[in-house]
């Protein structure tokens, strides 16, 4: 009798939690997942302090590798101080469990707009759970140099 009433009470929690994403944007999300997976960004220049899979403490996994486009790396090797990334900026982040798997990607590109976020947890289909400028991204980015969190400038 108590778990029949426990579960109903769990039910709407579990429905919203499952639920919880804010996918704004998902046409130009499937556009970004298509754009990445054929630039192949594992290629891409690694992130400074991220030459190797590094631990992580933030909502992106357990340890992550990141990746930048050569907008991003330009603007590095140039070693100025600047107080906005270019449009075009691309950063990639792919997110680990802890056993070592691939759980997550997770992107931040800079549009004319602004910072155009995705991040995908279905990693077969390619559809985004996130995409825009959704308030879990933009909030917590917010506290980054540009809401560059990862690595500064």
């Amino acid at each position: 009798m108590f778990l029949a009433r426990f579960a109903w009470v769990l039910v709407p929690f579990v429905w919203l939690a499952a639920g919880c994403t804010d996918n704004q944007a998902p046409d130009e999300a499937r556009a970004l997942w298509e754009r990445i997976q054929a630039e192949d960004y594992r290629q891409f220049a690694r992130a400074p302090g991220y030459e190797t899979t590094q631990p992580s403490f933030a909502p992106h996994g357990d340890s992550v590798d990141v990746f930048v486009n050569d907008v991003v790396q330009t603007v590095l090797e140039a070693g100025e101080i600047i107080e906005s990334w270019p449009v075009g900026s691309l950063i990639v982040k792919d997110g680990f469990n802890a056993q070592g798997e691939l759980e997550l990607i997770a992107v931040m590109e800079k549009q004319e707009t602004g910072w155009f976020y995705a991040e995908w947890l279905d990693l077969e289909s390619g559809d985004a759970s996130y995409s825009g400028q959704p308030g879990v991204c933009v909030n917590c980015h917010a506290s980054g140099a540009d809401s560059v969190r990862t690595f500064g400038f």
